[in-house]
């Protein structure tokens, strides 16, 4: 679909002609180098971007499912038999798992085979300009559907919402590198909105055929940035990001000669013409309403998914019930008292309910741990997240407003204790907001 939609777009812009048709069939003959290193490249990213776009399409994505089964049952067995180390845990919003790097030297493995194979059985092809353009267009799409569902859950704050009132509570040396990013970036709409709009930018480029280098350029730009954050603040996306800059550098590489003439050497570049793949109109005009409607879908139905995700995670509700910041008065840990000692590293400070269908409990060395929580008629139940066999369950009661009881097991101690509510202080990180004028700086 993506060839027709790419052909259609050219059509519509230029009479003249796109690369793939200079190359085809007359262009000059590939090295065997040349040959060799498109054939891997070319096996690579189709085995890591499928099955794209089946995955998109509601009710062809099923298709798909057994291709992630046949996955699912080799990466583990890769990794038990060749690495002797455990790659079961699946994918599951880490992108660094065993599973995740098992998989790509799976990746790595097939299509070097592929490659070998490719090139004893097709050693007198002289080029794959035509199927070089082709997965230029895979490529293309794959791209931009990340770029811009990254950019839409940023555009519209989901991805880094506000930050929750235990975080805020937190102190700086007890929070890990990533949540110090998701704190610097939740802090601030208005560049949590710049960075999701170069992103969307980005993506959105890709899709036409006549703005595919700024776009693969805007991209490249972006996801340096992010990938760097990523190295440097251990933030398990590593393995993606870099797969999606590599794929930025990818789309740019046939015009790199052009690009270093025109900004380096400041010489004059002839620009590239784009000849359509389809001769008849109606194809042509076809092609380029469908890629339009696509993309336009696509990107309002990310759009309305944030919003939906903003409304229900990013915004608090101070009516919810047990909502804020309640001080532990006095608390029983297996029939003992324990008074409010800093030394005490397992008597309860705060708890904390801000975010929806979390609980958070800040211990009196101002660290906290975080409680997946429901609850029901007085009663809360408790998970860990990571930990889906983790379980327990708190009575509670409110014999008037303010206060707050709770009684149950925690990690095998029995727990009782009577809690406060308190107003939460100002943050400075919240309430500073922004200056035109500063006479001094102000770093706190």
């Amino acid at each position: 679909m993506q060839p027709a939609i790419d052909a259609a777009h050219g059509a519509a812009e230029s009479p003249a002609r796109d690369r793939s048709v200079e190359a085809a069939p007359d262009a000059a003959a590939w090295s065997p180098a040349k040959r060799a290193l498109f054939r891997f490249v070319f096996a690579y990213l189709v085995l890591y971007n499928f099955p794209f776009p089946l995955d998109y399409i509601p009710y062809v994505g099923m298709i798909a499912s057994p291709y992630q089964e046949l996955w699912n049952a080799l990466v583990p067995w890769v990794g038990r038999h060749l690495f002797h180390a455990d790659a079961s845990v699946l994918p599951n919003g880490s992108g660094d798992t065993t599973y995740n790097y098992v998989q790509v030297f799976c990746f790595l493995a097939i299509a070097s085979i592929a490659t070998v194979v490719w090139t004893i059985r097709d050693r007198k092809r002289a080029h794959y300009a035509r199927l070089h353009e082709g997965l230029r267009i895979y490529v293309r799409f794959a791209l931009a559907a990340a770029m811009i569902s990254y950019g839409a859950g940023k555009v519209i704050k989901s991805q880094f919402p506000d930050p929750s009132l235990d975080r805020l509570l937190q102190p700086y040396g007890d929070a890990s590198p990533m949540g110090l990013v998701w704190t610097f970036m939740g802090s601030s709409t208005a560049y949590t909105f710049f960075a999701g709009a170069a992103e969307m930018i980005g993506g959105l480029l890709l899709t036409v055929r006549r703005t595919t280098l700024l776009g693969a350029l805007v991209s490249l730009g972006v996801l340096s940035n992010i990938v760097a954050l990523n190295f440097c603040y251990d933030i398990p996306v590593k393995l993606y990001s870099s797969h999606l800059l590599a794929m930025a550098v990818f789309l740019i590489v046939p015009d790199l000669r052009r690009l270093v003439d025109l900004l380096v050497l400041g010489r004059g570049v002839e620009p590239v013409a784009i000849q359509p793949l389809f001769r008849r109109l109606w194809l042509r005009r076809g092609a380029l309403v469908l890629r339009t409607f696509i993309v336009l879908v696509y990107t309002a139905f990310l759009l309305n998914t944030t919003y939906q995700d903003n409304r229900t995670y990013s915004q608090r509700d101070p009516k919810a019930p047990l909502h804020g910041l309640w001080n532990v008065d006095e608390i029983a840990i297996d029939g003992q008292n324990r008074p409010p000692l800093v030394t005490d590293r397992e008597r309860w400070r705060r708890v904390i309910f801000d975010v929806p269908g979390m609980m958070a409990v800040q211990l009196m060395s101002d660290s906290r741990e975080r409680y997946v929580l429901k609850l029901d008629k007085g009663t809360m139940t408790l998970g860990k997240r990571g930990d889906a066999k983790w379980k327990t369950t708190f009575s509670y009661a409110q014999p008037k407003p303010g206060l707050l009881t709770m009684e149950g097991t925690l990690d095998g101690k029995k727990i009782r204790a009577r809690l406060h509510l308190e107003k939460p202080p100002k943050f400075l990180l919240t309430t500073r907001g922004f200056h035109w004028i500063t006479e001094r700086p102000f770093s706190r």
